[in-house]
């Protein structure tokens, strides 16, 4: 049977202590010491950056769908050394993509009076293009990379061909202004905000749900339709996987991941500095999916250099506590924070947090937040109680 990659688990924790980071909350830390180059930093990078561009907490969804990917081929072959059908394949594969969605909407509806039905978080992303990413599982690696070209070259024209906004356009409606700082020009103004054919068609979607009020823009700019380059950024896990799962030397495996990284990176890099499509993670451009593929390669050879070629595993075990039950880590962070958080307002200190001053309140709450997860994740990891979809 197929054993468990530690530096895929190791780059998984990482994913997932960075979005669990959260709770850190650096920009209220920025905010307190407005002249500390070191905390504008921070705060930079556990911040999604307004339109075009790249932070490292924009790397967080990318991974997590990456890596998705890159354990398909090791979850098909699991199954089929338990004499599983492609039939009951399939079941699961569907059964899977329900639940996450499913379970991406219930965490949306948290503390709403009805149910909120969106689409475009990373669960629900993911769950509506995995049995896409199922089907191409059983497909050459020639087939894999054909399609990720056509899905991504597809996606680009869907925008292009949308009419920009005319001059009786009623920018109310898209939540953003004609003058907005971020606003691209000329070719590439049909990746702008709220203005694309992605809002367009969410315009029409949204609102074929019960909802407290009728859907007119997301205040993001997020969008359900990204879920087909998201599947591109599976596609290139999947890839990814293959090669990890079937490599027969380990330092050539590196260089290839490195190689397709630099590849992606110049393309990616190309499309946005020419105008023909910038780089932006929150409708998840092709441009997009390129550069933070790009991404996903080099952390993953980084993960598996140090991790499984020089056998530092111990090194990682906090990520790796993680990383193998990272659809409760992600459950955590959606649900428990606040009340970790008021039972100790409660049975310690109603300001328990300002022990290093009000400044670093958030820094202790925090990291008191992150210690009781991490204690949970770990005795779940010592019994062996690993939650699967």
């Amino acid at each position: 049977m197929p054993q468990r990659v530690s530096s895929v688990d190791a780059y998984r924790g990482f994913v997932m202590l960075l979005m669990m980071g959260e709770v850190l909350s650096f920009n209220k830390v920025s905010e307190a010491l407005p002249g500390s180059a070191f905390w504008a930093f921070l705060h930079y990078q556990q911040s999604h950056v307004s339109w075009v561009g790249c932070s490292l907490h924009d790397l967080i969804q990318p991974s997590f769908s990456f890596l998705v990917g890159v354990a398909l081929p090791y979850s098909m072959a699991s199954r089929a050394s338990r004499q599983q059908t492609t039939g009951m394949m399939w079941f699961h594969t569907f059964r899977r993509s329900l639940i996450l969605i499913l379970l991406g909407i219930f965490l949306r509806s948290m503390h709403r009076e009805q149910t909120n039905f969106t689409f475009e978080d990373t669960l629900t992303q993911i769950g509506l293009g995995y049995p896409f990413l199922f089907a191409l599982g059983f497909r050459s690696e020639r087939v894999q990379w054909t399609a990720l070209a056509f899905l991504l070259l597809g996606y680009g024209i869907f925008f292009a061909v949308y009419p920009l906004p005319g001059p009786y356009f009623d920018w109310a409606e898209t939540g953003t202004t004609a003058d907005w700082e971020h606003n691209l020009q000329g070719f590439a103004a049909h990746w702008n905000k709220n203005t694309n054919a992605a809002w367009a068609f969410d315009r029409w979607f949204m609102n074929l749900f019960p909802r407290e009020s009728p859907f007119h823009f997301n205040g993001g700019g997020y969008s359900t339709l990204s879920f087909i380059p998201t599947l591109g950024t599976m596609t290139l896990g999947l890839i990814a996987g293959k090669w990890l799962k079937t490599a027969e030397s380990s330092s050539w495996l590196v260089k290839r991941f490195v190689i397709t990284a630099a590849i992606l990176f110049v393309i990616g890099i190309t499309l946005n500095l020419t105008g023909i499509n910038p780089i932006v993670k929150r409708i998840w451009t092709p441009a997009w999916t390129l550069f933070s593929g790009g991404w996903c390669f080099i952390l993953l050879a980084g993960f598996y250099f140090i991790v499984d070629v020089k056998e530092n595993k111990s090194w990682f075990l906090p990520l790796i506590v993680i990383g193998t039950n990272s659809i409760a880590a992600y459950i955590f962070a959606h649900t428990i924070n606040d009340f970790i958080d008021q039972s100790f307002r409660i049975n310690i200190s109603q300001n328990y947090d300002l022990i290093f001053g009000e400044a670093y309140r958030t820094l202790v709450s925090g990291g008191i937040i992150l210690l009781v997860e991490f204690w949970i994740l770990y005795w779940m990891y010592k019994k062996k109680l690993f939650i699967k979809i």
